[in-house]
């Protein structure tokens, strides 16, 4: 029974992060803590054999993260976001952290699952990725 007490009260201590991808064109989210723009990172929309698909194929998120500046601005965001995180943790339940970018269906899906796979791997932290706007109409 003590171990299921302490279980229960590690789990209400982890911070729950919610990452979540958006599109600018389908407007802005009001309920973010934290919100950061990818449209500089390549653009999968504009090749056409990854066009329809989105960023939670492989191949689309590797055009995107494995590029240069997708390395990059991971490299730079994640020590950031780590650290925000750790602090949080015990002042607030949950923390949301919005990736926009233009349509959002293939960059900021891309790097939110490319986050989620670095927070998952820390006990401090319940995880959970969405995306906000990859089904919508990607024109």
């Amino acid at each position: 029974m003590d171990a299921e007490r302490t279980d229960e009260r590690a789990e209400s201590q982890r911070l729950r992060l919610v990452i979540f991808s958006f599109g600018f064109k389908h407007g802005v989210p009001v309920d973010a803590n934290m919100l950061f723009d990818v449209r500089f990172l390549p653009n999968p929309y504009w090749q056409e054999h990854l066009r329809a698909k989105s960023g939670l194929q492989q191949e689309v998120s590797e055009y995107v993260v494995a590029s240069d500046q997708g390395k990059d601005f991971l490299r730079l965001l994640k020590p950031l976001l780590f650290s925000v995180g750790v602090e949080t943790v015990g002042n607030r339940k949950e923390l949301r952290i919005a990736i926009g970018c233009t349509g959002g269906r293939h960059r900021s899906v891309a790097v939110v699952e490319a986050l989620a796979r670095e927070f998952e791997q820390d006990s401090r932290f319940e995880v959970r990725p969405c995306h906000r706007d990859i089904d919508r109409d990607s024109h």
